[in-house]
């Protein structure tokens, strides 16, 4: 609805631009050219997809500026008449200052596409020789040139005052997008030297023997995916071996947390195989299996291992492809038998069990609050049938309405996974009833009559929708006090914390079948499609809890040594063989 009410206001000035035009009325026009500004400038802010939409049907933001600029033109047509000479020079200025934009356009983009054809990009590495130049102004790089588009307000509004203002306007803003345009060339010259190849591949590489990298943590894939990354690089930056970070994917580096490990970014194949600074590391760790794992596999002097992003029940916990890597780290018993039962490939001796260094921060304790909070933490649909785990579809609304509903009140934290609907539109239309169900009920409570904090009301319970990198799963963990899950990580990784759970039945399965299958569930209560244990699950006697601690050993290793010496111990034995 918002989007529609943001279509029919911006797109609604223009008869008015139009008739104003005709009539001519300069003081309605003039109105109106500046509400089409203001909305013109808000639309993308209110109605986000609302430039991909209009510009689908031929009404891009060009046009609707030149639309707006040929109206002025009329309007000055009307009352000074055409053959008045500021008339032709407002029309030549008007068509000046768009030309002055493809010139500002056709230099972004080359500053763009020079950038873009680095052959390596770092991160926390002195490339300093490469006299890499600063990025100019935001309004300067935009390739769209959208901050000139709006230069063309000076000739518009002032054609409100007549053609002399208007004609004097043009050439203020043709001065004004000159000299933006021109601003451009001293950075596009200085960028030219980084596109000879070899060059900036020697300079990087020097400064990468120099630091000497003994361990990388290799990774490829969707900006979605980064978290895959993203949560062992606080453990890699606390192993005795230094350790630095490979990506392909240009811009992937920013979607990483914060870090002081050093980042390289190789998009060639070609390039990664010949990046000789590379092969004095011994060891690389793999979080994920994607088919550029390969071209880094194919490097002989390093030793492979597969950590994975997580140990789930999951059929990504033991895919047959990690039988390419030399060895398999999983965090405890649990993810070594899984390889045996699944019978892929992968031998004994090459799983070893190193702990989940991650799960350090998280408490076994609640966070105390006068009500109990509980997370719905729902995994993703998966790439395809046979990895479909998710609650979201077919429970997922129901669950959280319960939770919402509940008496006495609970505490609601939703945090779905980062790739919630990617494949499944279907989850997304159901994260989306999700977020509008939570924030329905936040908003009834702020209309309320009677505050909650009114005598004799109990405390505000304020819910959380989590959909970004914050907080953090693991600080989800440490502010609720029960969880509900699907098949995932995320089951294994909250048994670090020894706190009730309970796992959604997606399948259908009977119990035993269930857990037989699903070895992580054990000591979780089961959520049937119609909702079947959410009831004792909230309100009964919890008699799980000796099984948990049974069940966090088996999952995640011993308590002693800690996750982190054994992990750091795996890292040892690489390097003393």
């Amino acid at each position: 609805m918002r989007r529609l009410i943001v279509i029919a206001a911006l797109l609604g000035c223009y008869p008015v631009l139009l008739v104003s035009a005709l009539w001519p009325a300069p003081v309605v026009f003039g109105v109106a050219a500046v509400a089409s500004y203001v909305i013109e400038y808000i639309a993308p802010r209110a109605a986000r997809p609302l430039p991909e939409l209009l510009g689908k049907v031929h009404l891009g933001i060009t046009l609707r500026f030149a639309a707006r600029e040929t109206m002025a033109l009329l309007l000055v047509a009307r009352t000074t008449g055409a053959d008045s000479p500021w008339f032709v020079a407002l029309a030549a200025g008007v068509l000046a200052i768009h030309a002055v934009r493809a010139l500002h356009t056709g230099l972004a983009m080359r500053l763009r596409q020079t950038l873009a054809r680095m052959p390596v990009t770092t991160r926390n590495i002195d490339v300093s020789a490469l006299r890499i130049p600063k990025l100019p102004p935001r309004t300067l790089r935009d390739s769209r040139s959208v901050p000139f588009l709006y230069l063309d307000a000076l000739p518009v509004l002032g054609a409100v005052l007549g053609a002399v203002p208007a004609t004097l306007g043009a050439g203020l803003a043709l001065a004004a997008g000159l000299t933006g345009a021109l601003a451009l060339i001293p950075y596009v010259h200085r960028a030219t030297p980084l596109t000879d190849r070899d060059r900036v591949l020697a300079v990087v590489g020097e400064q990468i023997e120099r630091y000497g990298p003994e361990v990388i943590l290799y990774f490829s894939g969707a900006t979605a995916a980064a978290y895959q990354a993203r949560m062992w690089l606080p453990t890699l930056e606390r192993i005795s071996r230094r350790t630095i970070v490979v990506l392909r994917e240009r811009g992937m580096a920013a979607h990483l947390e914060s870090t002081g490990l050093p980042m390289v970014c190789i998009p060639s194949s070609a390039d990664l195989m010949s990046f000789r600074a590379l092969t004095g590391a011994k060891l690389c760790l793999y979080v994920s299996n994607v088919g550029r794992n390969v071209h880094m596999l194919r490097i002989p002097t390093l030793r492979s291992a597969f950590l994975n992003h997580g140990d789930s029940d999951k059929e990504a916990s033991f895919n047959p492809f990690s039988r390419v890597y030399d060895e398999v780290w999983v965090a405890g018993p649990a993810g070594r038998d899984r390889y045996r039962r699944a019978k892929v490939g992968v031998r004994d001796e090459n799983i070893h069990e190193v702990g989940r260094p991650q799960l350090e921060g998280i408490s076994t304790e609640g966070p105390g609050l006068p009500y109990r909070t509980v997370l719905y933490a729902p995994t993703w649909e998966g790439w395809n049938d046979d990895l479909f785990h998710t609650s979201l579809i077919t429970m997922g609304p129901r669950i959280v309405r319960a939770l919402l509903d509940h008496r006495p009140p609970l505490r609601v934290i939703y945090k779905p996974h980062p790739l919630t609907g990617h494949r499944d539109k279907r989850a997304a239309r159901a994260h989306r009833k999700i977020v509008t169900m939570i924030e329905a009920r936040e908003l009834a409570k702020s209309k309320a009559r009677h505050p909650s904090r009114a005598a004799g009301a109990g405390p505000r319970i304020q819910h959380l929708i989590v959909d970004g990198a914050e907080p953090h799963l693991y600080d989800c963990f440490n502010q609720c006090d029960l969880l509900i899950s699907d098949i995932s990580s995320v089951v294994a990784d909250f048994l670090a914390s020894e706190k009730p759970f309970a796992v959604t039945n997606v399948p259908g399965l009977p119990e035993g079948a269930f857990h037989e299958r699903y070895p992580s569930t054990e000591a979780g209560v089961l959520l049937g499609e119609d909702l079947s244990g959410l009831a004792d699950f909230l309100d009964g006697e919890d008699t799980l809890a000796r099984a948990r601690v049974k069940l966090r050993s088996y999952l995640l290793g011993p308590e002693y040594p800690d996750a982190l010496a054994r992990f750091n111990a795996a890292v040892e034995r690489v390097f003393s063989t």
